[in-house]
């Protein structure tokens, strides 16, 4: 036996483990002034959903809240005004994973393909998503999906092009994997009913198999990871507000260690979720549905 006391908490799920509420506070509070890598960011107000439009105010006051605390913003859409985020957080020093929501409807894929186009062409756009979970969702065929991917390759210059998927869908589609510059993984401990005190050391599991499916020759980024802070529970997995810290300080702890580029979901809860997602759904924020910041 050789027992290592450096390791031990990193695989029984993180020194937070031990904290009262007020030190996951304190700490978590810490951890987001030093600043973290990025988050994911949707500008809607209380009482807005998709296909709502959105003005430039409601963008720039949310990104000015964030902007002390995040390098990069990723975004999900270029319609509806989503298109706005990219040159807003530009302007304001911020990078930006920029993407262009696909799904059945194919004339608006076609209107968000052409917005991150013409993204990329204004020199907003750090890295390009092609999609976002379509192979989850069974919106596309892997083929309608490549020929997206390869179009926006072909057409953008000096961005690299990828496609946000479930980490697991890219061993299953190692033709999608193979096409992206950059593999982008979404890994979540919670919706795989994974229990907290378990959850880093599985979030490391995902991400190697990330890494496995681009052949370890391509860079993989984490985007998108959170717990949620109140709602249903998912097997080991409870939400709660204790555990959304503890999860939020491991996961930024490991990614800031391991240099792992992370985008934390999300930036404000957001009501609208719930119908899709139940409760649960509207507490993935780190600031609440009124942009005040939970701890």
């Amino acid at each position: 036996m050789s027992f290592r006391g450096d390791k031990f908490m990193s695989l029984a799920g993180g020194p937070s483990l031990a904290m009262s509420t007020a030190q996951l506070q304190a700490e978590a509070k810490k951890l987001l002034d030093d600043g973290i890598h990025g988050i994911c960011f949707s500008a809607y107000d209380e009482g807005q959903k998709p296909g709502d439009q959105l003005s430039e105010e409601q963008i720039r006051r949310k990104l000015e809240i964030l902007k002390p605390h995040v390098g990069w913003v990723r975004t999900f859409s270029c319609t509806e005004g989503n298109e706005i985020i990219a040159r807003v957080a530009t302007e304001l020093g911020i990078k930006t994973l920029v993407g262009a929501w696909l799904g059945d409807d194919l004339a608006k894929n076609e209107e968000e393909i052409a917005g991150l186009i013409a993204l990329c062409g204004e020199g907003v756009v750090d890295v390009a998503a092609v999609g976002n979970e379509v192979l989850y969702r069974e919106d596309l065929e892997s083929a309608q999906l490549l020929d997206y991917i390869n179009r926006v390759k072909a057409q953008v210059d000096g961005v690299p092009v990828g496609y946000v998927d479930a980490y697991y869908e890219f061993t299953d589609y190692p033709a999608i994997a193979d096409a992206c510059d950059v593999i982008l993984a979404n890994c979540y401990p919670y919706w795989e009913g994974c229990s907290l005190e378990y959850s880093l050391m599985y979030m490391k599991q995902m991400y190697q198999e990330a890494k496995d499916a681009g052949r370890g020759q391509k860079r993989v980024i984490i985007t998108e990871t959170g717990w949620p802070s109140s709602g249903q529970s998912i097997g080991g997995a409870h939400a709660s507000f204790n555990n959304s810290l503890k999860y939020f300080i491991n996961s930024i702890r490991w990614s800031n260690e391991s240099g792992i580029e992370m985008f934390y979901f999300s930036s404000f809860d957001e009501s609208w979720k719930v119908e899709k997602e139940g409760d649960v759904g509207a507490a993935w924020g780190l600031w609440d549905k009124n942009e005040k910041l939970k701890f």
